[in-house]
């Protein structure tokens, strides 16, 4: 088994979306996870990814998250996640998160972000809006035609609003990359595992 299986394997009982029972690893299986990445991490056939556009951009499908803010949208009663993408974009991130609650009242929260290279793995992340809504009312059937919706910047049917603290920063760094995994890590110690929707 190569180094990638390695990681997909030890993550694939707790992906986020398929996850239906809220399992969460045991300390030792999060040892494993933490080891699996970072074994993959010291073959990263792509050290510079702000340099390979091509790859980096693109939409992400989360696989795997440490973050608590992430895991926490499950906490909601009814509330269930069914898939969290990251789509990027020239200088633009896009956090989408899809849920499931009652029948027909799908939803999505989504938060937008402005990047800025500050290393050959590293971005400087400023949050700027976010929107939470229905699915049903902006006709939401994909997560590519939906961030066209909104780089178009209008204002959506939506809880849509400016992010305008100065406190919504962080940093992202990009520690994996080839054509169709991604693995980052966050200011708040998260680590994220996405592959190439």
């Amino acid at each position: 088994m190569n180094k990638k299986q390695v990681l997909l394997q030890a993550i694939a009982p707790f992906q986020i979306g398929l996850n239906q029972k809220g399992l969460k690893p045991t300390e030792n299986q999060t040892k494993e996870i933490l080891s699996a990445v970072a074994y993959l991490e010291e073959s990263n056939p792509n050290p510079s990814p702000l340099e390979v556009p091509e790859l980096l951009l693109g939409d992400w499908r989360l696989l795997f998250t440490s973050s608590k803010e992430l895991l926490g949208l499950d906490r909601l009663p009814i509330i269930r996640t069914q898939y969290i993408y990251q789509c990027i974009r020239d200088g633009k991130i896009y956090n989408i998160a899809e849920f499931t609650g009652f029948p027909f009242l799908e939803g999505f929260v989504s938060v937008c972000a402005s990047f800025t290279p500050v290393s050959r793995q590293r971005v400087n992340v400023r949050f700027e809006r976010s929107v939470l809504g229905l699915q049903r009312l902006l006709n939401h059937k994909n997560v590519s035609e939906f961030v066209k919706i909104l780089e178009s910047k209008v204002k959506l049917p939506a809880v849509d609003f400016p992010i305008t603290s100065t406190n919504q920063k962080g940093w992202l760094e990009t520690t994996y990359l080839d054509e169709n995994l991604r693995i980052g890590r966050g200011n708040e110690g998260s680590i994220f595992v996405l592959e190439r929707k």
